[in-house]
């Protein structure tokens, strides 16, 4: 990725929950990879075996929690689930973080409302008033920076890791 659009990613961060609409030539791996605060999760797709689908796949939002949503878990929660007879588990949980269909911040529609995640098991309330954009499985996590665009998607970046 070349200088100029990791210093728009970095900007974009630094400013805060803004509208980002701006096409990149980075899939959705490379464009959390660049932000810098997505090292555990893009550590748990890679053990996970999702990183290609995230990468390749196109229209698919993300909502991705942050290396501080993360390390929020109870101690040894990450570390668990990254051992390879976790793996399932650890499929489960980072599928529930993925929509497959592009739905940016205007397309959802203020109430509450039921999503399908790649997670088959599991719908995902998500609800949009005047306080923003709320979701909801087992877990809640707030969308904190909407509409980080990818060339294949859009990343929405929440406060929480969602669980089952």
């Amino acid at each position: 990725m070349n200088l100029v659009k990791v210093l728009g990613m970095a900007a974009m961060l630094a400013l805060g929950p803004v509208s980002a609409t701006t096409a990149f030539a980075a899939d959705i791996v490379e464009t959390a990879k660049s932000a810098g605060s997505f090292g555990t999760l893009l550590a748990a797709a890679k053990a996970a075996g999702l990183a290609g689908t995230l990468a390749k796949t196109k229209n698919l939002t993300v909502f991705a929690p942050t290396d501080k949503a993360f390390a929020a878990l109870p101690p040894g929660t990450v570390e668990d689930l990254l051992k390879p007879e976790n793996k399932e588990k650890l499929v489960a949980i980072l599928k529930l973080h993925v929509v497959g269909a592009k739905v940016m911040a205007s397309d959802i529609p203020n109430g509450s409302s039921e999503v399908q995640t790649l997670n088959p098991d599991v719908r995902l309330v998500v609800t949009k008033n005047g306080n923003g954009v709320i979701l909801k499985a087992g877990t809640r996590a707030k969308v904190v920076m909407p509409d980080v665009a990818a060339d294949n998607g859009v990343i929405h970046v929440i406060d929480a890791v969602l669980l089952p």
